[in-house]
């Protein structure tokens, strides 16, 4: 069978060239035949199915262990219950039999699809992947290649700079339910356990097991609530008293991919050690630290005591603060700077027009954009934010990778909103999703 490059080269032409015309889920639709490898937990990735059917596209699903089985068993689904190395002879053979000519997934990094993603460059078709918006909230990411650091966004100043000027509609509210999360989790983790004997090679990128995965719950559930009442009097300090006097540090889930592989760090408490150690010897000794707790992870880590270990060390106590389930765009408004590794949340706050320090690498860590001579430096130099240059590169972040919708949304109609950018009169208008219910 032939395998055609056009899709892939295309694209790439196209962000290097500046097109507006064309956003990155165009591609998808030139697909006849898409391979589904592992989704959302959920039925997200049966809505997809039938959006993509509804533009006459055949869909077909790979299940991986019984959670996958659960939610896909009604797609042209087949099930892998093979050991991890066998996955790529077995895959290549099924892209070769079903003619595969495009691949989709959630979540570049995991072990299946990094397979997925060589198999796909080695016969040039293209590779999609589904993450949380890079914009939040009421986006959700759809990008070719992969996402953050396996994107093909351009990393430079210079091609943000010369991108025509396009205005981006505000998007529609979605209404994401944590209890629509919790209990697709519990679903998928609960029957992935039952049917264990059935896929026994299976491997998941994290701890798979319901038991853990309801007591970090419930464990989260408890502490929300706890966390509120300690979290009101810091805010109100920080806001009444050291208000752009204090730098933001947003925290990120500990085994996070974009922690794994795409930073230095082996474990965030690692991040946290640099972060406070490199304050206490350069910041201003009026100045303070405000560390923001990822509220994915508020089930799984708790580092009040290893802040409070190292504020005994650098007798920092008073100037170094821990919240949990505060309303981040406050905090981001009235911080003087923002640290975090590679979070979205440094989207944010370029957004709020704040100093940005990166310890990790991400699609938007650009010259103009983020401070960019290290941390030592940061705490002393109020880097300005070149906001013509943010607003092009947010537009077209938007316009090319970004959806207006949620995984676990109230309102699936807005599943696949068409992204509208006015561009200049010689570029035409971008491809019209059709909105179907389901």
């Amino acid at each position: 069978m032939t395998h055609s490059a056009r899709l892939d080269m295309e694209q790439a032409a196209r962000y290097k060239s500046g097109d507006f015309t064309s956003p990155g889920y165009y591609h998808l639709l030139q697909c006849k035949r898409v391979l589904m490898l592992q989704g959302p937990m959920g039925t997200f990735f049966n809505r997809v199915a039938k959006w993509l059917n509804g533009h006459r596209i055949n869909v077909f699903k790979i299940n991986f262990n019984g959670g996958d089985w659960l939610f896909h068993r009604h797609l042209n689904a087949t099930n892998f219950r093979g050991k991890p190395e066998e996955f790529q002879d077995f895959l290549s053979g099924y892209l070769e039999q079903h003619g595969i000519d495009g691949i989709i997934c959630f979540g570049d990094c995991r072990f299946y699809h990094q397979v997925g993603a060589e198999l796909a460059a080695e016969r040039k078709i293209p590779f999609f992947a589904f993450e949380e918006g890079y914009i939040r909230p009421n986006y959700i990411t759809l990008e070719r290649g992969g996402v953050n650091m396996h994107s093909l966004l351009s990393r430079s100043r210079q091609f943000y700079q010369n991108l025509p000027d396009v205005t981006v509609a505000q998007p529609k509210a979605t209404n994401p339910s944590f209890m629509r999360v919790a209990g697709a989790s519990m679903l998928y983790y609960g029957i992935g356990r039952l049917l264990k004997k059935a896929f026994p090679y299976y491997q998941h990128h994290r701890v798979f097991s319901v038991r853990y995965e309801a007591r970090n719950w419930f464990r989260s559930w408890y502490r929300k609530h706890l966390n509120r009442r300690r979290d009101r009097p810091v805010m109100q300090e920080l806001i009444g008293q050291h208000e752009n006097r204090y730098f933001a540090v947003a925290l990120q889930v500990y085994n996070d991919f974009q922690i794994r592989q795409h930073s230095p760090y082996d474990d965030v408490r690692d991040f946290i050690r640099e972060v406070v150690a490199s304050f206490s010897a350069h910041a201003d000794a009026t100045h303070h630290l405000v560390f923001k707790h990822h509220p994915m992870d508020r089930g799984q880590r708790d580092y009040r005591r290893l802040l409070n270990g190292l504020c005994d060390q650098y007798n920092l106590h008073g100037r170094v603060h821990y919240v949990h389930d505060i309303h981040l765009p406050t905090l981001l408004r009235k911080a003087r700077g923002v640290v975090t590794i590679n979070s979205t949340v440094g989207l944010s706050a370029l957004h709020h027009g704040k100093s940005l320090q990166l310890m990790g690498r991400a699609l938007y860590d650009i010259d103009g954009l983020t401070h960019q001579e290290g941390l030592d430096k940061f705490w002393h130099i109020q880097h300005q934010v070149d906001q013509e240059l943010w607003r092009r590169f947010r537009n077209f972040l938007v316009t090319q990778t970004q959806l207006n919708g949620a995984f676990y949304g109230q309102d699936f109609q807005q599943l696949l909103r068409p992204n509208y950018a006015k561009a200049p009169a010689k570029l035409s208008r971008p491809l019209i999703f059709r909105e179907h219910r389901v």
